[in-house]
């Protein structure tokens, strides 16, 4: 691209490939954005760029980064939707497995929005970081999520003291979707009533509203669940 995408934009999207994230980029591309899909896994990206990483591997994020901003002649936004958990109590979850949930969701999270500022900054561009109910509410049995969700909720809230007036910084805080997030659970970890799971394409207009904002306009926080959401409040 030789110049820069109408709204929404050129908007790089971890986890991109799947759940949450490949719902963000369907409604980019019906908004007429230009989707960028960071994903471990690209094999289902709908998005016509798609690179392969790990998020929690941050020389290899930065790369994928530039190399997306160079491809698109830059960047407009960067959402942070790449996520993972391993439940249990502390002393039964492995010290690899609790340590790699904040090394991709918060550190993921931390190592994108890095890689992606000078771009952003150039086009007064936008962060949305999605933390999650549990970055409110702690529950047992799930102390590795609710650190990195916690910790992304509390960047976010640094970031945009630090960035004001730069670009915009948004925490979406969504309640549990209707996703394949749950499938690798053991059955006690799995939603009981996945009635009350609210559909991604929500949350994903959601996203796109904040991106909408006018410059001067930001929506620092928003926690968007399905009516029946019972880990909130």
């Amino acid at each position: 691209m030789s110049e820069k995408a109408l709204w929404p934009g050129r908007v790089l999207v971890t986890g991109g490939a799947s759940g949450l994230g490949a719902a963000i980029v369907d409604a980019v591309l019906q908004a007429g954005g230009v989707p960028v899909v960071l994903d471990r896994d690209i094999t289902a990206a709908t998005a016509s760029k798609a690179f392969q990483v790990d998020v929690s591997d941050r020389e290899a994020v930065e790369e994928a980064v530039r190399e997306a901003a160079v491809s698109l002649n830059g960047l407009d936004a960067v959402v942070t939707a790449a996520g993972i958990d391993r439940c249990g109590k502390l002393e039964s979850v492995s010290a690899d497995d609790w340590e790699k949930v904040i090394a991709v969701n918060l550190l993921g999270t931390v190592s994108t929005v890095r890689a992606a500022l000078p771009y952003l900054k150039e086009s007064r561009g936008r962060v949305v970081t999605v933390a999650s109910t549990l970055a409110k509410r702690a529950l047992p049995e799930a102390s590795a999520y609710c650190a990195s969700k916690f910790g992304v909720l509390g960047f976010t809230h640094a970031l945009a003291a630090e960035t004001a007036g730069e670009i915009g910084v948004t925490a979406m805080i969504p309640g549990g979707m209707k996703t394949k997030f749950f499938d690798d659970r053991p059955e006690q970890y799995k939603p009981s009533d996945d009635s009350r799971l609210n559909d991604p394409a929500n949350v994903a207009r959601a996203i796109l509203f904040v991106l909408s904002q006018p410059v001067g306009c930001e929506v620092r926080e928003m926690l968007i669940c399905h009516e029946g959401e019972n880990s909130w409040p």
